[in-house]
């Protein structure tokens, strides 16, 4: 029953399309009622979860579709293509952006598995994979009612908010995506800390080495955990972050050269080789031909 009512007050609140801020910090409803092709993006860590429509993402090739009976989870920052190829005026898509903010995500996971009786997350094995989705259950269900009905009082809002967010956050720990979440925010978060360490950096030039440094691995042992938790190698992914990242820009109407700089490319030539072996387009004609609206990352 609280889906029905999420959807309806997301319907409500957001009539035009483009993001609507709720007043709870990283908290965000989108619209978008026309069709868009997969177009590269950056997910950031993040919690979708979609009321109405479908969208679409594309990680290292696999195709991942989430709707209203599956909210997406990612909980570490990934080169993606996505896009809304079956939104239209009758059928928009809406939906809950939800940021996830690693201090009281890290704060959750580690009480979560310190706590008595806790599922602890493996130590061993092979990562989950940074995308996952998950069913809504009726504690990710009410813990997002609970946290959207906020908008309607802003003193609410301003007294609860942040407490009704880490309920979000807790349910998501909790549930299906909940794996993936506790190995990116909890103990053994190195891939996680690795990645976050990259895109503070993308406009520097960053080895494996740096990356394997940064988290106390050997080079061997970080390319082999890290393409287990992203499917990439790190060499495939730190590219795969910059030109995502700049094509971003670009479409977002930075200029090719400032959005080359951006990403740490210092050669104009290399990054529009890269960039078209990459989009089949160079940057100058892919900033004619695309735009990213607002709800399609």
């Amino acid at each position: 029953m609280n889906r029905q009512k999420i959807k309806h007050l997301v319907e409500n609140r957001v009539r035009e399309d483009g993001i609507t801020e709720t007043g709870v910090k990283g908290v965000q409803l989108f619209r978008v009622s026309n069709p868009v092709r997969c177009l590269p993006a950056v997910y950031e860590p993040s919690v979708v979860a979609i009321v109405n429509g479908a969208k679409e993402a594309i990680l290292d090739g696999q195709r991942y579709i989430y709707d209203s009976n599956q909210y997406m989870c990612c909980p570490i920052s990934l080169p993606v293509e996505a896009g809304t190829p079956e939104a239209s005026p009758d059928n928009p898509l809406l939906g809950v952006l939800i940021s996830l903010d690693t201090r009281v995500m890290t704060e959750l996971a580690i009480e979560m598995e310190s706590a008595a009786g806790a599922i602890r997350t493996p130590s061993t094995g092979p990562l989950p994979q940074g995308l996952a989705l998950a069913h809504w259950d009726a504690a990710f269900t009410d813990a997002l009612w609970r946290l959207l009905q906020l908008g309607e009082s802003q003193a609410d809002t301003a007294v609860l908010g942040d407490g009704r967010l880490r309920e979000v956050y807790y349910a998501v720990l909790k549930g299906e995506a909940g794996i993936s979440a506790r190995r990116a925010f909890g103990v053994g978060n190195e891939i996680a800390r690795a990645i976050e360490y990259l895109s503070m950096h993308l406009d520097e030039t960053v080895t494996i080495e740096d990356m394997a440094a940064q988290v106390g691995m050997s080079r061997a042992v970080f390319h082999r955990k890290f393409k287990q938790a992203t499917t990439m190698s790190p060499i495939q992914f730190a590219k795969s972050m910059r030109l995502n990242s700049a094509a971003t820009k670009i479409a977002g109407g930075m200029t090719v050269n400032a959005a080359a700089l951006a990403v740490g490319y210092v050669s104009s030539s290399q990054f529009s080789r890269e960039f078209k072996r990459l989009y089949g387009e160079s940057p100058r004609q892919w900033s004619h031909s695309n735009q990213l609206p607002a709800g399609t990352t």
